[in-house]
């Protein structure tokens, strides 16, 4: 019920229907997704571990404000662990069938809003096996909140299509059992998302 009540809370905002400072009501959100208020509360709590929500004294949980500042320092944080993560990840036939067809569906996707959605389902794949559970639980985090940068400054459709060409090479080079040569195409990976967003955020504050 609280994984229910993160992923209803992620799309309303992903969607715009929660905009930034919007207090969000327990009692209409338990009504409107027939969850009681205690699991609820505990989904609250751990989106403001991630920075998505924040909590403001006797007002509850609003949509936190995504400063555009921290974007180069996530995004450097994520790329480490999440090589890391890949480097202390087994891999077996069931585990790379599920990659591929992720890699697959990312690959022929026709909207960036759906393609993203799948992208942040691949890349918690890419290293759910990781033997180190507590870097696991810090990169989930971390992910979760740079997934709503992404949604704001990737909007270029071919900058999409080059972020699959990229993980499709990562998937491959697993695939050879050669994860050192995976692991550099993914810290590329993330700084080519550096990158680009970098001089988004440039665009918009120019």
């Amino acid at each position: 019920m609280r994984d229910k009540i993160k992923a209803h809370l992620l799309l309303q905002i992903q969607n715009g229907a929660l905009k930034v400072g919007k207090t969000i009501n327990l009692a209409a959100l338990s009504r409107d997704t027939g969850v009681s208020v205690t699991p609820i509360r505990e989904a609250l709590s751990q989106l403001e571990q991630a920075q998505v929500l924040q909590a403001i004294p006797n007002r509850g949980f609003v949509v936190a404000k995504l400063s555009k500042t921290e974007v180069k320092n996530l995004i450097e944080i994520v790329a480490q662990l999440e090589v890391m993560a890949l480097e202390n990840s087994d891999f077996d036939f069931d585990e790379m069938d599920l990659l591929k067809t992720l890699q697959t569906k990312m690959e022929n996707t026709e909207s960036i809003a759906e393609g993203l959605a799948i992208r942040y389902n691949f890349h918690n794949q890419l290293v759910r096996h990781c033997t180190n559970k507590i870097l696991l639980q810090i990169l989930k985090d971390l992910k979760l909140r740079l997934h709503f940068y992404e949604h704001d400054f990737i909007q270029d459709f071919s900058f999409f299509k080059k972020l699959s060409a990229q993980t499709r090479s990562v998937v491959e080079a697993i695939q050879e059992d050669n994860v050192p040569t995976a692991a550099l195409i993914l810290r590329m990976h993330w700084m080519s998302i550096l990158e680009h967003i970098g001089g988004q955020i440039h665009i918009k504050n120019g």
